[in-house]
């Protein structure tokens, strides 16, 4: 018997699914020196590991912060597994030159990333948002942004005026017990119905109050809910390695989640391939 009672195998994963929210961690590039939180066994070879357990083909891989701006690690990654079926979201500064970033487009790179739901590691703010959107749009990428609600709610007029698509963070981070009565469910709604948005259903954790052992369970309406709303405008990642969770999750039993949060299963299957393939620009 499994000792791990989290570590269930998940629903029958459809080919060219997509995994699009991880991190690589890796010794062999060089952290902020005022960083913490490496992830120790959290390379290439260890998420290759993952894939194989969950049967996803596809990933997005995202700098994680201790990295600051230097993509290096996520370049290398995507390198690895094959810009094929693997993409990027980077973090850059508005001194990024278009040099810089048409390097970044070679390497898989479609998205740049805005981590400021809290100030501590930041290493871009939201005065930075506005500019480099207009940049990397005449590349075709998006944004993605981690932000609390409030500041979704907050920033709302920021949003309208940015000129390319905007992906918003595990679930748009609706507190509970709020959830979907949240004003961020209806402000990131008015987006998706313009065409303009994008949410990742992931990081189920990160907002939950019963916990792992619970299996987030209170989460669960906030995802149905958005399931309900914009079935075609949803991804799913696993956040890999789970860099905030002492205690982590299984991969299988996260990705097991989206099968009971998503009634049907040609509404997950859209999730995991269609939706992350027009998103990312997979060939299907």
């Amino acid at each position: 018997m499994n000792a791990n009672p989290h570590a269930n195998a998940p629903r029958d994963t459809p080919l060219r699914a997509c995994d699009a929210h991880i991190h690589i961690y890796s010794r062999s590039f060089a952290t902020r020196a005022d960083a913490a939180g490496f992830v120790e066994q959290a390379d290439v070879p260890a998420y290759r590991d993952v894939q194989a357990r969950i049967g996803t083909q596809r990933v997005v891989i995202v700098t994680p912060r201790i990295y600051g701006t230097d993509n290096a690690v996520t370049l290398d990654a995507i390198r690895q597994l094959g810009i094929a079926n693997a993409r990027g979201v980077a973090v850059v500064r508005p001194d990024v030159t278009d040099a810089e970033l048409a390097k970044l487009h070679e390497g898989g790179i479609r998205g740049i990333r805005f981590t400021l739901y809290t100030p501590a590691n930041a290493v871009v703010g939201f005065d930075m948002v506005e500019p480099l959107a207009w940049r990397v749009a005449e590349l075709g990428w998006h944004v993605q942004l981690h932000w609390t609600a409030a500041q979704i709610v907050e920033h709302q007029a920021l949003l309208a005026r940015l000129p390319l698509t905007i992906v918003f963070d595990h679930c748009a981070r609706l507190p509970l017990p709020d959830g979907a009565t949240h004003a961020a469910f209806t402000t990131v709604r008015r987006l998706v119905d313009a065409g303009r948005a994008w949410v990742k259903l992931s990081g189920p954790y990160l907002d939950s109050i019963d916990g792992l052992d619970a299996r987030y369970i209170d989460v669960a309406p906030t995802a149905r809910a958005w399931i309900a709303a914009i079935p075609d405008r949803l991804v799913w990642g696993s956040d890999w390695p789970h860099a905030t969770e002492t205690h982590k999750p299984a991969d299988p039993m996260l990705l097991d989640l989206l099968g009971e949060w998503a009634d049907d299963e040609t509404t997950r299957e859209r999730i995991l391939t269609d939706n992350a393939a027009r998103l990312y620009g997979f060939d299907n």
